[in-house]
């Protein structure tokens, strides 16, 4: 049961100090969507590298910079943390964060194993703190397009969905992803989850004794390459409701401009074919043919994310994406490994 926020930090008209725990390239991303919340969100950066805490609080016009981790969370003045290093570590600064009272964004994968999201979910009903977990896809314009098209049957009974993210996309060898114990997996393990969820948050649910993993052979031209991970799997699953599904993901296969992909909803009354990234939906069923640009200012999601976010701390509720929801993400992902198939065994 998702637990009810005991009592918010702050009021509606103070805003949320919110200090990122990690400096990378996440730590960016979230910081240039962050700018349209001056006056809700004041920032601040932690770092195991005081200048580079500093760099970013400059950059993007913090009002805080701390040398470590634990001295952020232990200045009063900090409403939430963003925790956005490596997955390894995400469960030890989410208990310590509420331990300190802070509300809590964890990137995604937020934790390694389903026991780790149990731990979280006990820390925060103890501290009665708000816990997202950072799943902007579920909050993009073209999940929340696609949702609402086949909640009013645009394309009459499900059949088949097809799903395929693809891009030649390779890591440096310095890259902590080549890590899978700082990573939690390989690729997909660290990126795919989110296809995993936009597939099961559609409106049907994917049936998690469904699912199965195929992992193609490796490449025998990249068995020096600096991306040392597996690359590719191709998942196959059922719907409650009696569709079936696959989902085709590689960080090895190229794309057409470096990242345009096409995925498809089967009806038995039309088709629904969009652009993965969330660029274009064309929805040919009932009615007359409809194309949908979903928002391309929000094309992935963060901005409703952290509306969310602000809406859960100041209403004292749970967020979309709660703990709870997380967590049947990482029931189909156990599912994925524990039934996959490599390619020659």
């Amino acid at each position: 049961m998702e637990s009810a926020v005991k009592s918010p930090v702050a009021s509606r008209q103070s805003p949320v100090h919110l200090a990122f725990l990690g400096c990378g390239a996440i730590t960016e991303w979230h910081s240039r969507y962050l700018k349209s919340f001056r006056g809700d969100i004041a920032l601040s950066y932690a770092s195991r590298e005081g200048a580079k805490a500093e760099a970013y609080c400059r950059r993007h016009g913090g009002v805080g910079s701390y040398a470590s981790y634990a001295s952020a969370l232990a200045d009063p003045r900090i409403d939430a943390v963003l925790v956005a290093v490596p997955p390894r570590f995400h469960l030890e600064l989410t208990l310590a964060a509420l331990v300190s009272g802070k509300h809590v964004i964890v990137e995604k994968p937020a934790f390694l194993t389903m026991e780790e999201y149990r731990r979280a979910a006990e820390a925060r009903d103890r501290a009665g703190r708000v816990v997202l977990v950072g799943e902007n896809d579920h909050y993009k314009p073209l999940a929340v397009c696609l949702r609402r098209l086949l909640a009013g049957g645009a394309i009459g009974e499900m059949v088949f969905a097809h799903f395929t993210t693809l891009v030649k996309k390779l890591k440096t060898s310095n890259d902590w992803r080549n890590d899978e114990a700082m990573a939690g997996g390989d690729a997909f393990f660290e990126e795919g989850i989110h296809w995993l969820h936009i597939a099961g948050s559609l409106g049907p649910r994917i049936v998690p004794d469904s699912v199965r993993g195929y992992r193609p052979a490796a490449s025998r031209s990249e068995m020096h390459s600096s991306d040392r991970r597996a690359k590719s799997m191709m998942v196959a699953f059922r719907y409650d409701n009696g569709a079936v599904g696959s989902l085709y993901y590689s960080r090895e296969v190229p794309s057409l401009f470096r990242g345009v992909r096409i995925s498809k909803l089967f009806g038995r009354d039309g088709i629904i074919t969009f652009e993965s990234n969330g660029v274009f939906v064309f929805a040919r069923g009932r009615t007359i043919p409809r194309l949908f640009v979903p928002g391309l200012r929000d094309i992935r999601g963060f901005r409703a994310m952290y509306r969310d976010f602000l809406g859960a701390i100041r209403d004292g509720r749970a967020p979309e994406m709660s703990l709870e929801r997380a967590m049947d993400d990482q029931q189909l992902m156990d599912k994925v490994y524990q039934n996959v198939e490599h390619a020659g065994l």
